[in-house]
């Protein structure tokens, strides 16, 4: 069977991190595991606190499975510090590495920095040339290209700026840009792609960046190319925030398993 690493935050409302990661995993018959970066304080509304894990920990983690598991891909998630950068890099250096793919995570949807700023630097400088993939979307992306991005266009001059910083591949997210559809640029260092899909319009869309990015991760791990695991992925993280979950009082989560549950005849209770 096929694997994935997810090296990332708790969610404890479920919808994002590692358990989006998990079911996203699961979800394509890959089986996943866990680094466990952080334990987050959080629900549908907000991120209300971080309690990160001890590096040692985070790079036990990593060089246990390592040392026991054939891991097919990595995804890397919530990093928020530079201990915790460096626990990871140490722990994916010395490994014969699988594909990474590299989420950004900066900050939250209610507003909760999750990544220190003095850690943006140990991010690029450590982690980006492990990096197969990075999946900035636009705010992420306009603060590592150091340029503002207000058209597609400039989506491309930031994947080029992103990709100079030492990532292989970058997929730049367009999901906060506006417009009748999401569309992302997608990088590969030689050729551009641009994936469109049509605009949900709801507001449950707590996790959509941990999930796509896991796609990726999990798509990649089933031995696809970089081209074809992208627009997969991007097919299912339309579709698992079209029949996302109205849960909670805030944004609720995609719907991980939502073509699982049409192949089976169910639906999820109201």
């Amino acid at each position: 069977m096929r694997t994935a690493l997810s090296i990332a935050g708790s969610d404890s409302s479920g919808g994002a991190g590692i358990q989006a990661d998990l079911k996203t995993f699961q979800a394509h018959g890959v089986y996943g595991m866990t680094a466990i970066t952080a334990v987050t304080v959080q629900n549908t509304q907000k991120v209300y606190d971080i309690q990160e894990m001890r590096p040692e920990i985070v790079h036990g983690q990593i060089a246990c499975l390592f040392d026991d598991l054939a891991i097919h891909a990595v995804k890397i998630g919530m990093v928020a510090s530079v201990p915790l950068i460096e626990a990871i890099a140490a722990g994916l250096v010395r490994q014969p590495c699988p594909p990474v793919v590299l989420d950004p995570v900066m900050i939250s949807k209610s507003g909760y920095a999750l990544l220190r700023p003095e850690a943006q630097e140990a991010l690029v400088r450590r982690l980006f040339p492990l990096a197969e993939v990075v999946t900035p979307n636009i705010f992420e992306a306009e603060k590592l290209a150091g340029a503002p991005i207000r058209n597609l266009a400039e989506m491309r001059a930031a994947a080029r700026a992103i990709r100079d910083l030492g990532a292989a591949k970058v997929v730049v997210k367009g999901g906060h840009l506006g417009g009748p559809e999401a569309i992302d640029v997608v990088y590969d260092g030689t050729d551009f792609r641009e994936l469109a899909q049509a605009r949900c319009a709801t507001p449950h869309t707590h996790g959509t960046g941990c999930t796509f990015s896991s796609a990726i991760a999990a798509n990649l791990a089933l031995g696809r190319p970089f081209f074809e695991s992208v627009a997969a992925a991007k097919t299912y993280i339309t579709g698992a925030v079209r029949h996302a979950l109205a849960l909670g009082r805030g944004h609720g989560p995609t719907h991980h398993f939502y073509d699982l549950y049409r192949r089976a005849g169910l639906n999820p209770a109201p």
